[in-house]
């Protein structure tokens, strides 16, 4: 008894060392964060490849591998680790004999032929093998059903400088949509289709002209080839992209399957062959944000699709095959989860196969078992590898263990607060484990979008806020997905209303629950979320301090500017023929003189899609009216920051910005 008595006391000392060593999470965690991404089943069932993206902190860069583990679970093996260079897209041959992926290597030491290439792997082992060396950009590829070839999908050839010069030769540009985000201006490279043989290594092309192509599947027998394309006559004044199908040949006639004037994507081709899956906008305007996708199946001969998920009105991602081809499984968003659904071909009648307070990601079909290989994440758990059988999931990874192991959990869990209007309105909040039932400083962290929802995912931005003894509160505002195409299109030309609203009511009823202290309450977002803390704050003065990230409040300054000139003029008309709108939308820059909270504004320097000029506009006007409030921008980043050493100093930036004003 003596002997029991002892170890009991020295596991509960023990257990009590443990728990003191736990620490709260703070931005330097950037550097040890792991992602997992793009699972892939070999052909016979028994491995899975994924690619692991970690941050090498005396590069400052995020470094990719590919990695394997068992269908057991019980064995992982790295594939690649190179120190320079990325590999990624990992795919099995379907004879099982290989492994593929995209790799970088050596293209630094290479001028002339800068661009990743394609690698062989042999399964009973040696070195990877390079067979392809093109000077074309490939984004993506696919493995035909015989093994025998590998569909490219490649950018065209950059010739916009043929000079020995360092200086760029000057942009002339004729387009309508002109500028992106990332790919900068005037890009106006297309992307073809491209089959390469494995034996002889000879490339030939497919596709070609003024289009682009993308999401080439093949169809079981190799014959033919499904993909998506727009291409109607200006293809950059409108979102259209339709399901096309040719035969896997060059000089193929191509012809179009699907006619809907949104937007048309991922084909899936049924087992036998006879029928293909995809997803379709429920919107069909020139711009689709406005909706989201459902799931559709057509003959590959043609017809009229079946409109497999209408009645669910939630959107439909991922679609993938049953082996027996009798139904189809999706990913889909469902007010804060993001479940796995089967839809069954005949009548089309939906089951949830797996759902609760986590998110799937990924489904792939294991063939040769019949069950699913997925990738789930939940509050408290970053992305792992799971097998679905039978509505049941097996851990088949444990790559987060030792980011987890010295962090402190959080109490998060799931809110509904009701708006002005009534409206009901989705929320998720995140406090410290020892928070009790204390008034908490508030941070309302906004999401982007707007079409996208805060879910049950693992949240390192607001875990990072929540951690340093704040409440932090996740909303799903109006115009957020996963609630139906209604609660999307609700702030269609009519930003900065109802979606505050939604954010004040949200802050009301956490005040009202005693959860938040009404005295210091912040807000802040990133690009739409951004945008909303400029609304917001420009509505209501109770908050203390906000922290405004690629925004934008003189949206008439940004026609022209950002990348959305397609929206702006199926949306809201040029703004020659609907100022009053435009100026209306425009409120927290013309009533600047309102706002009275310390904003912090930050912007990345290359940002197209939201660029900098938003922030240094309304940081001027704070500067201007003595308003507190601080500039920062990223060097050579674009829309999303990618550095580790930048992740990690916005959230400093942000902790010391709300330690200032709110505690």
């Amino acid at each position: 008894m003596k002997k029991i008595f002892l170890y009991l006391l020295l596991m509960s000392i023990t257990a009590s060392v443990s728990g003191q060593t736990k620490r709260p999470l703070n931005p330097s965690d950037f550097y040890r964060y792991t992602d997992v991404t793009d699972p892939q089943v070999s052909a016979d069932g028994k491995w899975v490849a994924y690619t692991v993206s970690t941050a090498d902190t005396a590069k400052d860069k995020y470094t990719d591998d590919v990695w394997m583990v068992n269908w057991d679970g019980t064995q992982t093996v790295q594939l690649t680790s190179t120190q320079e260079e990325d590999e990624s897209t990992p795919r099995f041959s379907p004879d099982n004999k290989y492994i593929s992926f995209l790799s970088d290597r050596y293209a630094k030491e290479d001028d002339k032929n800068p661009q990743s290439q394609l690698w062989l792997m042999n399964r009973r082992g040696g070195e990877a093998k390079k067979i392809t060396d093109t000077k074309n950009e490939i984004e993506d590829y696919v493995w035909s059903p015989d093994a025998k070839k590998i569909l490219l999908v490649m950018k065209d050839e950059d010739f916009s400088d043929t000079s020995e010069s360092e200086v760029r030769k000057p942009y002339e540009i004729d387009e309508y949509l002109f500028k992106r985000d990332i790919e900068g201006y005037a890009d106006i490279r297309r992307t073809h289709l491209y089959l390469f043989d494995i034996e002889t290594e000879e490339l030939d092309t497919l596709t070609g002209g003024l289009w682009n192509e993308s999401s080439p599947a093949f169809s079981p027998d190799g014959k033919e080839i499904a993909f998506v394309s727009n291409r109607t006559q200006e293809p950059d004044k409108n979102e259209n992209t339709d399901i096309w199908i040719m035969p896997a040949q060059p000089n193929a006639m191509a012809r179009q399957l699907t006619s809907w004037t949104g937007t048309e994507d991922q084909p899936e081709w049924s087992p036998d062959g006879k029928s293909i899956a995809y997803l379709q906008t429920t919107s069909n305007e020139k711009f689709t944000m406005y909706g989201h996708d459902g799931l559709m199946v057509i003959s590959k001969d043609g017809g009229t699709p079946k409109f497999l998920s209408q009645s669910i009105d939630r959107p439909a991602i991922n679609p993938r095959w049953s082996k027996d081809g009798k139904s189809i499984f999706i990913l889909m968003e469902d007010d804060r989860q993001q479940i796995v659904g089967q839809f069954n071909i005949a009548d089309g009648a939906m089951k949830k196969i797996a759902d609760g307070e986590r998110v799937f990601y990924n489904l792939e079909l294991n063939e040769a078992t019949g069950t699913w290989l997925t990738s789930i994440q939940t509050p408290q758990m970053p992305p792992e590898l799971f097998a679905l059988e039978n509505g049941n999931t097996r851990r088949l990874t444990h790559i987060q263990d030792s980011f987890l192991a010295p962090l402190q959990p959080l109490k998060i869990e799931p809110f509904t607060s009701t708006s002005k209007d009534g409206t009901k309105v989705s929320g998720i909040l995140y406090r410290p484990a020892d928070a009790g039932n204390k008034k908490l400083p508030l941070i309302l962290y906004i999401h982007g979008g707007p079409v996208g929802q805060d879910d049950y995912e693992y949240d390192l931005y607001r875990n990072i806020l929540a951690a340093n003894g704040y409440a932090v509160a996740a909303v799903n505002y109006r115009g957020s997905s996963g609630r139906g195409t209604n609660f999307i299109r609700a702030i269609y030309a009519d930003w900065g209303d109802k979606e505050v609203m939604d954010i004040i009511g949200a802050a009301d009823y956490l005040i009202a629950q005693g959860i938040a202290d009404s005295s210091r309450m912040g807000i802040g977002g990133w690009s739409y979320g951004g945008i909303l803390t400029d609304y917001t704050i420009a509505t209501d003065t109770r908050f203390k301090a906000a922290a405004s990230g690629a925004g934008s409040a003189l949206q008439l300054s940004m026609y022209g500017v950002d990348e959305y000139v397609v929206q702006y003029e199926a949306e809201l008309g040029p703004p020659w023929k609907n100022m009053e709108k435009w100026i209306q939308l425009s409120y927290p820059f013309f009533h600047a003189d309102r706002i009275k909270t310390p904003t912090l504004f930050m912007a990345s320097q290359k940002d197209f899609n939201v660029p900098a000029a938003g922030a240094e506009q309304m940081y001027q006007a704070l500067r201007s009216l003595g308003i507190p409030t601080k500039l920062i921008i990223y060097p050579d980043q674009y829309h999303e920051i990618t550095v580790p050493s930048y992740l990690k100093h916005r959230f400093e930036s942000y902790l010391d910005w709300f330690g200032k004003y709110l505690k």
